[in-house]
């Protein structure tokens, strides 16, 4: 469920774009996974935005996951949520989230480790490249690293993100990332659309070299 190109909202990067403009316009472009990130605004706001991404992503069969904020995802019925490393521990969320998918960002072997054992479904594991769209973003981890936290995985999805482009999406394939995570590339193009559709043609054909 969590596999292909995966996209971020952000309202700051492009003013006059919305949350619900970047998601229709990436599930347009064959983003399978919109994630709604804001940090700033209301509960309401987010659950009224929640709301309307949820209705269009179940409407094409893709995943809707929301960033960090627990009772906004649970109030718009959202399919998962992804908290970092400074957020509560996926222990406790996992409880209280049955059914539901969790992601968590890790940057070492040791924190995929804790938190595939704590019950993670997926791991986010960045930034993969030099970003500037996460204010406390962490140094970047690279693709060697990238490579070792699959390893210690256990098996579950790797989401790449931080810096990933059309430039460099094909490394994140061949690093062995289930899924590359996109914000800027996606929201600050021209024709959002266009761009998540060249992004996902770019990782199914790197893929489909990859499969014996």
């Amino acid at each position: 469920m969590i596999d292909g190109i995966y996209v971020i909202t952000d309202e700051q990067l492009a003013p006059g774009r919305t949350h619900v403009d970047i998601a229709k316009s990436a599930l347009d472009g064959g983003a399978r996974i919109i994630q709604l990130r804001d940090k700033d605004s209301s509960d309401e706001y987010m659950i009224e935005v929640g709301l309307a991404i949820a209705r269009l992503t179940r409407a094409v069969g893709a995943v809707f996951i929301v960033n960090d904020r627990l009772d906004v995802a649970i109030a718009c019925n959202a399919d998962g949520l992804h908290v970092g490393q400074g957020d509560r521990p996926a222990s406790e969320l996992r409880a209280l989230l049955p059914g539901k998918i969790l992601g968590v960002s890790v940057g070492t072997p040791a924190e995929a480790e804790l938190a595939a054992a704590d019950g993670a479904d997926y791991l986010g594991v960045g930034p993969v490249f030099p970003t500037t769209t996460k204010k406390d973003a962490r140094p970047e981890t690279g693709l060697e690293m990238l490579s070792k936290i699959k390893m210690a995985s256990g098996g579950l999805p790797i989401v790449a993100i931080g810096g990933i482009s059309e430039a460099n999406l094909a490394q994140v394939a061949r690093a062995g990332a289930d899924s590359a995570s996109v914000i800027s590339a996606v929201v600050c193009a021209d024709d959002m659309a266009a761009a998540t559709r060249r992004l996902v043609y770019i990782w199914n054909a790197e893929k489909s070299k990859l499969r014996p």
